[in-house]
């Protein structure tokens, strides 16, 4: 959930320093205000994109037929020296869920409890570590819920019973995070340890111990790299991914201007190998820091209720959290989405809040190009995690791109 600039950004508020940022002279860089005023954000300037959407209903989300046509696009303007990934030329196929829907009601008919539906907690031994689960559901197709950075299998709460009523739903802490082991890196020799491979291959293995059947992956930010790699490390487990504002990776090291590099190294440095990056941390784990954080990442901020601060907040206070967090926020190696997708042989589904601060929709539209993408949803006045703030809007199209390959694979 959580990125290097929101780690920056929380360390900057709790010292009352309100500024933006431009790192190494890149706009790519800009860093967002934090505001103790909630709903208040400054985001830096970008090119609108001028797309011709359709517009849907909710109750046409669970159509077998909704994704079968082609959905034309005018070209996409980006921001100039911004970022723009490769891609094969490839009709724009984008979709927008009509946010006049998106009424108390609605909300109400998916409140995260289902008298259907029990929840169930348990722990699995992966290669030595204790890997906290949760999973429900007896019958239908089995999903892979993946979280994002900072946050863990909680963050599915509205999400697992809802599914689990026609799916086998499982979501997983990934190691390091939530209320799994949490093994420091610096005991595990110079091979990083904290990366999307071991991620991918938790996810893969998870799948063939616990749940033992092949998986659609559902998954958030950062998690969303987790599941392309898994999908990529073993095709055979994955038959589908839903990728909910995938994680731009803006500070991956290709990103950078070289002149800029070694600046970001250093700092890295200072953050991994100083007591400046334990104080750093310190200023982020509190409740006041994780909440002025999410009220950046959600627009609708009544969600971020105290029970989601506490989601995110408890499992960051155990030993060995303040390790792992440094560590990921050191890792600007790796893929990117837009080195994974090109390799993905099963459909993908990318859907976006178009009120995320972190991830402008704007870039995020361009991985809807890319040929194992069959749509791009654009969720109206949702941030960067739909799955909580929104799952009204998430379900519904999760369950829809379920059906439909669930039964065209049968």
């Amino acid at each position: 959930m959580f990125s290097f600039k929101i780690f920056l950004e929380a360390t900057w508020q709790a010292s009352s320093r309100y500024q933006t940022t431009e790192l190494c002279g890149s706009q790519a860089f800009d860093f967002f205000k934090c505001s103790r005023t909630r709903g208040e954000r400054t985001q830096s300037s970008l090119s609108m994109a001028s797309t011709n959407s359709s517009t849907l209903g909710l109750s046409k989300l669970h159509s077998p037929q909704l994704f079968t046509h082609k959905i034309s696009s005018s070209s996409l303007s980006l921001p100039r020296k911004t970022w723009v990934p490769s891609i094969s030329s490839k009709p724009s196929r984008m979709i927008s869920i009509c946010s006049c829907l998106t009424d108390s009601s609605s909300i109400e008919a998916v409140k995260p409890t289902s008298p259907k539906v029990k929840v169930e907690t348990s722990t699995w031994n992966w290669k030595g570590y204790s890997i906290r689960y949760q999973y429900a559901g007896n019958s239908g197709p089995a999903l892979v819920l993946v979280h994002g950075f900072g946050a863990n299998s909680d963050h599915w709460r509205k999400n697992i019973p809802v599914l689990a009523e026609s799916h086998r739903v499982f979501s997983i802490d990934l190691i390091g995070y939530g209320y799994s082991d949490k093994p420091n890196p610096r005991d595990l020799g110079n091979t990083p340890f904290y990366t999307f491979e071991t991620w991918g291959s938790q996810i893969n293995d998870f799948c063939t111990d616990i749940v033992k059947d092949q998986a659609f992956f559902i998954c958030n930010s950062i998690g969303g790299l987790v599941g392309l790699q898994a999908a990529v490390t073993d095709p055979s487990i994955c038959k589908g991914i839903v990728l909910l504002n995938i994680s731009l990776r803006m500070l991956h090291i290709t990103k950078q201007p070289w002149f800029g590099r070694p600046l970001i190294r250093s700092f890295q440095n200072l953050l991994r190998n100083t007591p400046v990056g334990k104080f750093f941390f310190q200023t982020v784990a509190t409740r006041e820091s994780v909440r002025n954080i999410l009220c950046q990442c959600y627009h609708d901020t009544s969600q971020v209720t105290e029970e989601l601060v506490e989601t995110i907040l408890l499992p960051g206070l155990q030993p060995g959290a303040a390790d792992v967090f440094l560590e990921f926020i050191c890792y600007s190696d790796g893929p990117l989405p837009e080195d994974l997708l090109p390799q993905v042989k099963c459909p993908v589904l990318v859907a976006w809040g178009d009120k995320d601060p972190w991830e402008p929709v704007e870039l995020g539209r361009a991985y809807g190009q890319f040929a194992p993408v069959e749509d791009f949803v654009v969720l109206p006045d949702v941030g960067h995690c739909p799955q909580d703030e929104a799952p009204h809007l998430v379900n519904p199209l999760v369950e829809s791109f379920i059906a439909r390959h669930a039964t065209m694979q049968s």
